[in-house]
């Protein structure tokens, strides 16, 4: 799970909107999403905050662990978009 500044050319960040405890992980690294899809839950502030997929794309890279905390604008996971 590398910085955010180590996002290899290509590849597209799906970032945290929040602060928040990673509650729960729906994809999984090879798994093909649609735009809009929840990639991550995060809890944060006794609210669950759904992290939504921006594009089309596989999942590359999940850079995120459930049980771990996030920062916001920390990238959750990237994309190849297809």
């Amino acid at each position: 799970m590398g910085g955010d500044d180590d996002i290899p050319h290509g590849q597209l960040p799906v970032p945290a909107q929040v602060t928040g405890n990673v509650w729960k992980i729906l994809v999984e690294e090879g798994d093909r999403i649609e735009v809009g899809q929840v990639v991550v839950i995060v809890e944060s502030m006794k609210m669950e905050m759904e992290i939504r997929s921006p594009v089309a794309g596989t999942v590359s890279s999940l850079r995120c662990q459930q049980g771990r905390t996030v920062q916001a604008g920390q990238v959750v996971a990237l994309l190849e978009e297809i």
